[in-house]
Order: structure tokens, then sequence, then C-alpha cells
């Protein structure tokens, strides 16, 4: 079933793009929503699907709820269960659009670009920002973003018993190299 999603999520936003495009299967979110001086409330997806029109600078990603890992087995069940609703909301996805992009003037050194567009998360889309690195390597472009947003934004609540434990700005950090 989630291939199935996956693929028609993949196939829906890729058929707004040109015919070349370039695609990583195997982007990288890791996500920490810490507070000092209690368990690290920290989780990795390595299954992200990113696709980037070079010509337009249009980007679009794709993460599956449940692909994200915790150390603690049992923050990973809280996090589906009660958190994102992963049953309900099985995925997030952002569409958006790298400013000023233009694919001839990268180079091996990283460069700063905004990327504005709307993050979909938990049935809520947010408008976000984010500054990513991106650069031109022999194997493809490298893209790298760091950047926060409020669980607030997106309705998830953090019950009173924990709300000292879990932050409500959770850091976000991305990977990929579009090939």
């Amino acid at each position: 079933m989630k291939k199935i999603i996956l693929i028609a999520v993949f196939w829906i936003s890729a058929m707004g793009f040109a015919q070349e495009k370039l695609i990583c299967k195997s982007a990288v979110i890791t996500f920490e929503a810490s507070v000092p001086s209690f368990e690290e409330v920290k989780a990795t997806n390595n299954n992200v699907t990113l696709v980037l029109n070079p010509k337009t600078g249009e980007i679009a990603s794709l993460a599956l709820m449940k692909g994200f890992r915790f150390k603690v087995a049992l923050m990973e069940e809280h996090f589906n269960e009660n958190y994102v609703e992963s049953d309900k909301y099985p995925k997030a996805i952002f569409k958006g659009k790298i400013q000023n992009f233009n694919v001839q003037n990268l180079t091996a050194t990283p460069k700063n670009f905004n990327i504005n567009g709307q993050l979909e998360l938990h049935g809520k889309t947010v408008g976000i920002s984010v500054l990513a690195k991106i650069s031109q390597l022999n194997s493809g472009i490298n893209l790298h973003a760091d950047f926060s947003v409020n669980a607030s934004d997106f309705d998830i609540s953090i019950p009173a018993v924990v709300k000292n434990k879990v932050s409500n700005k959770i850091n976000i950090q991305l990977s990929a190299l579009l090939k």
C-alpha cells in the first residue's frame, strides 16, 4: 500500500514538471524536538523522494511518516500513533520553488538559495521559506537545508504530561543528491 501511495503521489507531482527532471529517492530528513536535560527526541527518514525541475527551479518532496526511525522504539510508536497520526496522515509533502535558480551557475562550492513553498503535514498546509545550500557535483546536484517549523502550526499537540520534554519547535535537516 505504501508503494502505491508513493508512486501515485510521485507521479502526480512529477506530471507538472518538464521532461528533464532530477530525482533523488534516498534523500534524508532528520528532525529533532529535544529539550535540554531530557532524552533526545530525534528521528531520521532515509527514503524521502525529492524531484527538481532544473529549468524552472520547481521542487517537490514526499516523506512517508512511518519511515522515520527513532533510537527508542516506544518514541517511534508514540510519534506515529499520538503525534502525527500516521495512519490518518501517512505523508508529508513539500511543493515549492527555488528563487533565482539557474543550474548553469552552480559550482562545487555550495551557494545559498531561498526556497519558498507549501509544506503539508498532519492535514494542514503551511507556507514556509527555507535557506538551502546547493552545489553541482560530478554525481549530480547536492542540496542541504536546515530549517524549523512549529508542531502547533500543523495542529500537532504535545500532551501536557511531556510538554516540558518535547519542544514545539522542530529542527529539520534535509540532504539530497539529485541525479
